[in-house]
This record gives structure tokens, C-alpha cells and sequence, in this order.
């Protein structure tokens, strides 16, 4: 018996073994959402690191790259008969953010309310400019 070889249902099945592929390498890791804006004040940075405490978090600065990493650790998976499930992402992370030449990098404050890690990172002072009057000798 011959079986007609249908090529659109072979694409199919091999982009719904990719997608779930992903889905589970995307559930695997663990990256906080970051906001970053601007004000007077200097440059504002959160991230969503909730469950995390504040030895779990590290906040670096080197050549004016700030780099936030840590690990979310499993606290307690649900288990209910044979049942295993667990939505939330876990591991190591890393992000890492270029900072102008505007940001006072020795006044940089980070800390952790509720779930968001704050980092602020002040503006250094402006350099004034300084008119020279000209004359003639």
C-alpha cells in the first residue's frame, strides 16, 4: 500500500516541534524585565527580580558597564498525585547596560522593595562652561 506524502503537513509537524523546543529552552532561563528612564536626578533602572532577596542580586560596574546577575532559585514545586508543574523560570541570569559618560559611577545606589530591584545612577556634574574676554596687548 502507498501513502501519498503530503509535504505541508511535514512543515507543520516540524514547526510545532520546534515551537515546543523553544517554549521549554524559554521556561528554562531566567532573565528579569528591565525599565530604564531618565530624569533630573540621573538614570533610573528597575528590575522585576520577585522571590529574590538582596544576597541573591549583584549589581557591578566596570569600564561604565553596569552588569546586574544573580540566580532565582526553586523554592517549592506543587505536587499533587504525580502532578508536577512549574511555570515559573528559574536560574542563573545576567543582563548588562552601556552607561554614558553622564552617570557618576562612585554614587551608583541599588536595593530591592516588593519584587523590583532599583538601581539609581546619579548624573555627574555639568562642567561649566567659562567665557574668556578677549583683548588686545
Amino acid at each position: 500500500m502507498l501513502n501519498r506524502w503530503d509535504p505541508f503537513a511535514e512543515i507543520n509537524r516540524l514547526q510545532d516541534q520546534f515551537r515546543r523546543a523553544s517554549d521549554q529552552t524559554e521556561r528554562a532561563s531566567f532573565a528579569p524585565a528591565v525599565n530604564i528612564f531618565e530624569d533630573k536626578e540621573g538614570i533610573h533602572l528597575t528590575a522585576e527580580v520577585p522571590g529574590m532577596k538582596p544576597e541573591d542580586v549583584h549589581v557591578d560596574v566596570e569600564n561604565r558597564v553596569l552588569t546586574i546577575s544573580g540566580e532565582r532559585k526553586l523554592e517549592k514545586a506543587e505536587q499533587k498525585d504525580g502532578y508536577h508543574r512549574i511555570e515559573r523560570s528559574y536560574g542563573k541570569f545576567t543582563r548588562s547596560f552601556t552607561l554614558p559618560d553622564t552617570v557618576d559611577g562612585e554614587k551608583i545606589a541599588a536595593s530591592i522593595k516588593d519584587g523590583v530591584l532599583t538601581v539609581l545612577l546619579p548624573k555627574r556634574a555639568v562642567a561649566q562652561s567659562k567665557k574668556i574676554n578677549v583683548t588686545t596687548s
